[in-house]
């Protein structure tokens, strides 16, 4: 009796999840999969931008000392500072990327068949997801940004035209209503160059490597989470190394009216860039890079490894040469 009832709730369920529109559904199993990937590196990413933002209390103490710093000064809360703000934008930006590549992925089939099904077509198709991707969270990863920026019981920041009362931001909805005031919508997409510039190669190659590493993997092992695992990590390694220098000046586009080391402001996205290796130095556009590495490693392949699952429960189809299938 039990089997049977369970085998009529599992037919039930499949009823209900194919009656849902594959777009939907594809929006769901990418959502959980960045959402759940994002938050299992919440303490290494908060601690990546404190040194791509140069917090030089933090720089001058490392990785481990940083670790102890935020436990000691904030508690375990601390590492979470700005995962509200960055679950709030992944969890739709994860949506989006999957989903906008899948859709992506099925019309360059359609219209462009000479291009084949392999890893280029993941390539063209992850790219403009990306960008896709990014020009509709933008707003989201600036707030994220500027959360994890502020550390408690520091000095207050100096920003240009707020008293010291109001300089702290209490939330995530303050932190958008007071950036948003700054210079409107101008304020909320600061930054949003370098960031289209790193994530078109970035997610391009990530979806590329990903269907590379996957092309020699046996075909009887390509369900094996710890084969996507080590696929995921090697995608993840690939993109982030050759992009990483724009995420910081990224960072530091988003920030620079919180920090006290900018004498002027960044401008473009070229002169960022030579700015910044004038100033800082070149080392610094590799800051946080071996954080990044440990970030990067788990997360891509768990949201790579967790999307494949999402798709084989909510019963999204397969198609050959597909990575995520």
């Amino acid at each position: 009796m039990e089997k049977r009832d369970q085998r009529n709730a599992a037919l039930f369920f499949g009823e209900v999840v194919e009656s849902v529109p594959i777009f939907v559904r594809e929006l769901v199993a990418g959502g959980v999969a960045g959402g759940f990937a994002k938050s299992s590196v919440a303490p290494l990413e908060r601690v990546k931008i404190l040194f791509q933002t140069r917090r030089s209390e933090f720089q001058s103490v490392g990785l481990l000392g940083s670790f102890k710093k935020i436990a000691r000064t904030e508690g375990i809360l601390g590492f979470y500072r700005g995962n509200g703000a960055s679950t709030v934008r992944i969890v739709p930006y994860a949506a989006l990327h999957y989903m906008v590549y899948e859709q992506y992925r099925r019309r360059i089939v359609q219209d462009f068949p000479g291009i084949g099904t392999g890893p280029v077509l993941d390539l063209i198709a992850g790219s403009f997801a990306g960008g896709t991707a990014v020009l509709l969270t933008y707003p989201l990863d600036v707030v994220r940004t500027k959360l994890a920026y502020q550390v408690v019981g520091s000095p207050k920041l100096s920003m240009k035209g707020l008293p010291h009362a109001d300089q702290m931001y209490k939330g995530i909805f303050d932190c958008f209503s007071k950036v948003y005031r700054e210079s409107g919508m101008r304020s909320l997409y600061r930054g949003v160059a370098p960031s289209l510039y790193g994530i078109f190669p970035y997610s391009g190659l990530r979806f590329y490597s990903y269907a590379k590493m996957k092309s020699y993997v046996p075909e009887e092992n390509k369900k094996d989470i710890v084969a996507n695992m080590f696929c995921g990590s090697i995608a993840g390694l690939v993109g982030q190394t050759i992009t990483y220098p724009l995420d910081v000046v990224r960072r530091q586009m988003q920030v620079e009216r919180l920090s006290a080391s900018n004498n002027r402001e960044l401008k473009g996205t070229m002169e960022s860039l030579v700015m910044i290796v004038q100033k800082q130095g070149w080392k610094q556009l590799f800051a946080g890079l071996s954080i990044n590495y440990l970030r990067v490693v788990p997360s891509t392949a768990i949201g790579f490894t967790v999307y494949g699952r999402m798709k084989s429960l909510l019963r999204i189809p397969s198609r050959d040469g597909n990575p995520t299938s």
